[in-house]
């Protein structure tokens, strides 16, 4: 069966929880959250009308499903209680909702994976629309690929490898497209061929007014660069993406295990390997907390095991600490991708079981971020992990194709990054507010050695400055694009461009 998503953050450091015509494509998102404003108190929207005008079912409370039905990733926000669940299937289906709920002051979300890592598309007493029904993957022969807003990672996975091609994305396998790309999207392939967002060609996006538009580079230009790293819930509701692919090369997937006590040694050489790297190798470094900390490096890489060997034996030697196990496999495009999702073993079906079947893996957890910018003390790094408990600091190497870029060149800033840092914690909701000063105090302890950046898909509600954090000089393009979009601000949210 899967393994649940502490686990193969832990084994393996990954990270995980947003129509083309012509020479212009098509993107779609999912939005987290939004408030629609008025002045003066307004009745809500007539549900029963929204009910029959939707191609899709809606769900209130009291309907049989609603249960399920309203639940995001994050079991920590189990008790938000939208108002309604709208099953959208179409663009047209996501403009009757927002038809019906615009003006009535009720939170709006578009929902694909569900995995906002602090519950924003489960908007309490607000609106869902739930796209999972949209999660069509079509490959066509000019090597892009069309992928509806609710399609989740590993459907992509499978259905680009049928067809021999490759996208680079996250390892979660039952995150969605949608958040991921609007986020920027960050996965084990990045270095080589850049981030998800690098590779949208278009998208077909409604607004807060209810238009379908389409965002490429020759058709609403400001809203495509905006919706490549701006992060899901600011602009509208990306209800279709267009992506270009890749061939898809035999890759191959490793694994080293450190003994106690040698994490500073480790991180101070892995910091340097990944800066010297060549693209085709994506690693990750695993610091799990404890009395010392314990250390993991995986990673991919693309290409066969006898020219990946040589750069594992070059860490080895700088990290002067044999580690206690070393794997290394070679596998097709997939077969990696199951891999790091931590579903090898598992059918297509079983890596991304369904709400619907009730087998859907779920979690309780706090997580936040920082963006390494340079190589940071590898001894005081290690310091903050030191005598804490259920802590892991997650390092994501980026570099290579990521940089090649300027960082205006989309909405993603952290061109220049090193790695991003995932700081994440399992807990429980009488454990939260413990589990949240401690990841808390690992954020802030990084921040003090120089890693001042975030990644907005790792959105968290307590961190300073947290627009600048996100988006860097960035954030005030992605302002006027949000007013622009959306003028009346009926997709904003506690952190919204929008808000910042």
């Amino acid at each position: 069966m899967t393994i649940d998503r502490r686990e193969f953050l832990a084994a393996l450091g990954l990270g995980g929880a947003m129509v083309v015509s012509g020479a212009c494509g098509e993107v779609a998102r999912a939005a987290t959250r939004g408030v629609a404003r008025s002045a003066a108190p307004v009745p809500p929207p007539d549900w029963s009308a929204l009910k029959a005008r939707l191609a899709g079912r809606l769900l209130l409370p009291g309907d049989q499903g609603y249960g399920v039905a309203r639940l995001g990733y994050n079991e920590l926000y189990d008790g938000l209680l939208p108002a309604a669940v709208a099953r959208c299937t179409s663009a047209a289906d996501v403009r009757t909702c927002l038809d019906a709920a615009r003006g009535h002051g009720v939170p709006i979300a578009a929902r694909s994976g569900g995995h906002s890592y602090l519950g924003y598309s489960v908007p309490n007493g607000g609106l869902v629309m739930d796209l999972r029904a949209m999660a069509q993957v079509q490959v066509r022969s000019d090597g892009t690929v069309q992928v509806g807003a609710g399609a989740r990672l590993i459907e992509v996975y499978a259905a680009l490898a049928q067809a021999g091609r490759l996208l680079p994305a996250g390892s979660c396998p039952t995150v969605g497209v949608s958040g991921l790309t609007l986020g920027g999207g960050i996965g084990v392939l990045t270095r080589k061929y850049g981030l998800t967002c690098d590779r949208l060609v278009s998208a077909e996006v409604v607004t807060a007014d209810s238009r379908v538009l389409t965002a490429s580079e020759c058709s609403e230009p400001d809203l495509y660069w905006a919706l490549r790293g701006g992060g899901g819930g600011n602009f509208g509701v990306v209800t279709r993406f267009t992506f270009s692919t890749e061939p898809a090369p035999a890759l191959t997937v490793f694994a080293l295990r450190f003994p106690a006590g040698s994490a500073a040694s480790v991180v101070g050489a892995w910091q340097q390997w990944v800066a010297d790297a060549p693209p085709e190798l994506w690693s990750n470094c695993v610091v799990s907390s404890g009395t010392p900390p314990t250390l993991r490096v995986g990673g991919c890489y693309v290409g066969a095991a006898d020219a990946l060997n040589p750069l594992l034996d070059q860490l080895i030697a700088a990290a002067a600490t044999q580690p206690s196990s070393r794997t290394v496999q070679g596998k097709n495009y997939l077969d990696a991708m199951k891999y790091m999702a931590g579903c090898a073993n598992d059918t297509i079906a079983q890596c991304h079981p369904t709400f619907e079947g009730g087998r859907l893996p779920r979690e309780a957890f706090v997580a936040v971020s920082r963006v390494l910018n340079a190589p940071l003390d590898a001894q005081r790094v290690v310091q903050l992990m030191t005598g804490r408990t259920g802590v892991d600091l997650l390092l994501d190497s980026l570099g290579g194709a990521v940089s090649e870029l300027a960082p205006d060149e989309t909405a993603f800033p952290h061109r220049s990054a090193l790695a991003s840092a995932q700081i994440y914690a399992s807990t429980t909701p009488a454990g939260k507010a413990a589990a949240t000063a401690a990841v808390d105090a690992v954020r802030d302890g990084l921040a003090a050695l120089g890693a001042t950046g975030t990644y907005v898909n790792y959105i968290d509600a307590s961190l300073p400055d947290w627009g600048t954090a996100y988006y860097g000089e960035n954030l005030p393009r992605l302002k006027a694009v949000s007013r622009q979009y959306d003028p009346d601000q009926v997709f904003t949210f506690p952190q919204s461009v929008a808000s910042a």
